[in-house]
This record gives structure tokens, sequence and C-alpha cells, in this order.
């Protein structure tokens, strides 16, 4: 198994230097062909207007939105140069989220940027990554504002027994392979007996062993406050990756596990891989 192809999401309204950068290396380390997608719509002001001077504004807006989504291939074009197997371009007049996960059957990996804790996310611009965890069906990269290098030499695989984490460590094992140390750590919650959840991850490394991946265990004695733990773990292990489950309801955006989803989709000096 590896990443045949590549998607990288762009923003209307964020820089993507740091995802294409991503993307590049992708392509790079795994011999990859890149698909480049973006979408948006133009939304009129809310005040009211008629006539000449509201097909100008539509007329105006629509060509600002054309002009924008033509920067963005012209950057992403010059990021893949030399870099990518191939390159291909994709965008619409659509809502961002809604055509990035119908057009996310093409690809084995989504690239995004972080969700923005600063702004509410404009959906007429930007596919954010919780929409796209939930929807794509696709394992998602989430790359924070700052990041300029995949450091894949050790990765953190934050475990939960559950078809979420199964189905990420399954898409993260072309990034695992790579790895010169992965380890395999679970929070325990109140309900969860230390025993059998160090059972449970050692099972975990088993696994990883007979796909050619070395790995250690670790449960942790403390409990409560995942998203924090994990984050203090990851920063003591040097992990560059964190492999995790994607937890929540889809529109509603109650995130479980203390919001462990949550925190990994605005990661701060490290990527984030999630699957749902």
């Amino acid at each position: 198994m590896s990443y045949a192809t590549v998607m990288v999401s762009l923003a209307l309204n964020q820089s993507n230097d740091a995802r294409l950068e991503i993307a590049g290396q992708l392509a790079e380390r795994f011999d990859a062909r890149i698909i480049g997608i973006t979408a948006g719509l133009f939304s009129p002001p809310l005040y009211y207007t008629m006539g000449e001077q509201a097909q100008r504004l539509l007329d105006q807006g629509h060509a600002s939105l054309r002009r924008r989504i033509d920067e963005l291939e012209a950057q992403f074009r010059a990021a893949m140069h030399a870099r990518a197997k191939s390159a291909e371009w994709r965008c619409a007049a659509d809502f961002p989220a809604r055509y990035v996960v119908r057009e996310a059957r093409a690809a084995d990996l989504v690239v995004t940027g972080q969700d923005s804790a600063d702004a509410v996310a404009d959906p007429f611009e930007l596919a954010s990554p919780g929409d796209l965890v939930m929807q794509a069906g696709r394992p998602l990269l989430v790359v924070p504002e700052t990041g300029n290098w995949l450091d894949l030499r050790r990765i953190m695989v934050a475990w939960k027994d559950t078809a979420e984490a199964r189905r990420a460590i399954v898409d993260a094992l072309p990034m695992l392979r790579e790895a010169s140390d992965v380890t395999v750590v679970e929070i325990l919650e109140e309900e969860v007996d230390r025993a059998a959840a160090t059972i449970g991850v050692n099972d975990v490394v088993g696994w990883l062993s007979a796909h050619g991946v070395v790995a250690t265990a670790q449960v942790p004695g403390e409990r409560g406050d995942a998203a924090g733990r994990l984050e203090r773990l990851a920063s003591e292990l040097g992990a560059g990756l964190i492999v995790a489950g994607a937890y929540g309801h889809s529109r509603l955006r109650e995130w479980l596990l203390g919001g462990v989803t949550k925190r990994l989709l605005s990661p701060s000096g490290r990527c984030s891989l999630l699957s749902r």
C-alpha cells in the first residue's frame, strides 16, 4: 500500500503555502500524482439592491472569484513543478466542502490546512477540515499554518479501540513505514481497565510488526484530559505526526475524547492524520 494520488485542498481566503509544500513533499516521497482542488461561490451582500446595479455587483463578484481561482491554479502548478509524477487541477463554482468531498473519491489522501480558531469558517470560500474529515471517506492530513516539513522520523498513534482508530492506522501505514520510531499510546478513560488497554495496545504493536513497522506501546496511568496529555506526550516523544481516529457527529460537531479530534484539526508544530 502507498499513496498513489494525493489531493490538496486549497482555500480562497487563507494562505496555502504550508499545505502546498507538504503536498509536494508527499509527491516526492511516495512518487505520487497530485490533484489540486478548490471551489467557491460568490455570496452577495445582504443589503437590498436591484436592476443594473445588482447585475453589476454579481458580475464583479463572479469575476473576482474566477481571478482568485486562476491565481490558485498558477500557485499550485508552480509549487508542484518537477515534484509530482503528474499534476491535475480541479475547480468549480460550488460550496468548497461539498465539492472536495465529492471529488475525494479520486485520491488516497487529502491534504488541508488547520481549522482556524480566530474566525468562523466561511462555507462559500473554505472547505473546513472538520467537514472534510467527517464526510470525505478518505484520510485527512491536517497541516499547521507554520508547517514546512512533514517530519516522519517519529510518529505517535493516538489509539482507542474503535473502528475509526483501526481505519486510521491502516490509512497511515505508508507513513508509518517511513518512521524510525513509532509509539502507540492510549490515554485511559474512566471506565477503561488499564490491563485490558495494555493488551489491546500490544496487539496493535504486534499488528504493525507484521506489516514491517517497529513500534512500542505506552498506556500512561493518568486518566482524563486526553487532548492535553496526547499533546504533551507527542512533544516529549518529538513526534512529527499524530495518527488518530476522528470522532464526532458531522454537522452537530459534538466532539468526543475531551476534544481530541478538535485539537488535532488545529495542530501546532506537527501534522495530524485523521480518519473516520
